[in-house]
């Protein structure tokens, strides 16, 4: 993960902060055996201007398919998303494509809106039919819950969740043209999470005015550099979404039309910062909240051939079950870290790689660096812990995020649909 504006962010605010955005939670069972919520709405007032990202898992749940074609279909204006957990509606066949439909046609009707002005996510177990009845009173209820403001964003930051600890949202305010905008969004994913798009569910909502296809060029590159660059076990989700409505309220003058920023403007910059600050904060909390993760760990790589070489090398670190149980253990071993970047396909040799962790050189150029040994013993005990590996090579660079691996991390997964 590299260049995350450093921004002042609100995580007391979520997807309704910005002007014109409302949401909506049912708890109706869903999520079977449990009270928590599991079926929300997320609305504009006004027509939105849209873009998402989705899986590139060749293998995509029927929501995905349906927002893919909702998307295309609304020539990126759309009203909102309804959103399921406790069930992936993932592997479901024909019968699975029509219930995210009828998702979408729920919600459509109680905002007043086409259906295909509606995008649909879903995140639970893999291969089970949608309980269409339960969905259909949890939308009602949901619609029917409508509101903004902090209660209205954790609800719906809760409904979204699975085998989630704790709601994850985040918020920026920036000035745009001389007014105030917010950016926020809310987010879930704690395990099957790997880069490949977004390797989650995300709803990015702002009141600023721009055009689709600048949100959506904003969007790719927020998500490249945050949840493209974070993993907890390197499994990519069926069910990847990541989507950020623009309702231009906060920019729009008495009587008129917000003027929409252009995207190599000043403003257009300012709101990629933005969008990019609130994909960064909210990647760092799914790694915070990773399945039996007692660790987050900030792998960065410098010095190397070129960016996609960095790029590799971090993700073959941060990905390595080696690297990730000895962090759990404690253990700062640190030739599984060398040797998960010598197998990614790098020019660079041992003779000119440099590894620190937490700031502490432990590997210079081919040699083992003997290390104050209880200053490296409170690195490996601390919750954030920082790996920069400089390959000595070049100016490529790269930044990764992700987690150790727990013995809880085993008993979650292979307990889950159990």
């Amino acid at each position: 993960m590299s260049a995350i504006p450093d921004l002042p962010v609100d995580l007391g605010l979520g997807a309704t902060a910005p002007q014109g955005f409302r949401a909506g939670a049912a708890a109706v069972g869903v999520k079977k055996l449990s009270e928590k919520p599991d079926v929300a709405v997320l609305a504009c007032d006004v027509p939105a201007a849209a873009a998402a990202v989705f899986t590139q898992n060749k293998v995509c749940a029927a929501p995905v398919t349906v927002s893919r074609e909702h998307l295309a279909r609304a020539a990126g204006r759309l009203r909102g998303a309804a959103a399921n957990s406790g069930n992936a509606n993932a592997c479901t066949g024909e019968q699975g494509l029509a219930d995210a439909r009828e998702m979408a046609r729920l919600a459509a009707a109680s905002l007043g809106c086409r259906a295909d002005e509606m995008l649909v996510a879903s995140t639970g177990v893999i291969g089970r039919m949608l309980p269409m009845e339960t969905v259909r009173a949890g939308i009602e209820k949901a619609c029917a819950a409508l509101a903004a403001g902090p209660a209205a964003d954790l609800a719906f930051a809760r409904a979204i969740m699975t085998t989630d600890t704790r709601p994850k949202q985040a918020a920026v305010r920036i000035s745009l043209g001389g007014r105030t905008v917010t950016v926020a969004g809310a987010t879930k994913g704690v395990g099957m999470i790997a880069p490949n798009m977004a390797t989650t569910l995300g709803f990015i909502t702002t009141d600023a005015a721009a055009e689709p296809e600048t949100l959506d060029r904003i969007l790719r590159r927020a998500a490249d550099l945050t949840y493209n660059c974070l993993t907890v076990d390197g499994h990519t989700s069926t069910n990847d979404t990541l989507m950020v409505l623009a309702s231009g309220l906060a920019m729009r003058g008495a009587g008129a039309a917000p003027q929409a920023v252009a995207e190599d403007s000043p403003d257009g910059r300012r709101l990629a910062e933005a969008v990019l600050a609130v994909c960064g904060s909210l990647a760092r909390q799914i790694a915070g909240d990773a399945e039996g993760g007692t660790k987050v760990i900030e792998v960065r790589v410098t010095g190397a051939a070129s960016e996609q070489e960095a790029r590799r090398a971090a993700a073959a670190i941060a990905n390595s079950p080696l690297v990730k149980t000895a962090f759990f253990g404690e253990d700062p071993n640190w030739g599984r870290i060398v040797s998960a970047a010598g197998y990614a396909g790098i020019t660079s040799g041992p003779e000119t790689m440099r590894l620190a962790m937490g700031g502490v050189v432990i590997f210079d150029r081919g040699r083992p660096v003997e290390a104050d040994a209880d200053r490296l013993a409170a690195i490996m005990k601390a919750r954030d812990i920082d790996v920069h590996l400089d390959l000595g090579a070049g100016g490529g660079e790269a930044r990764f995020l992700t987690c150790d691996f727990s013995y809880d991390y085993v008993k979650i997964n292979a307990e889950y649909t159990t």
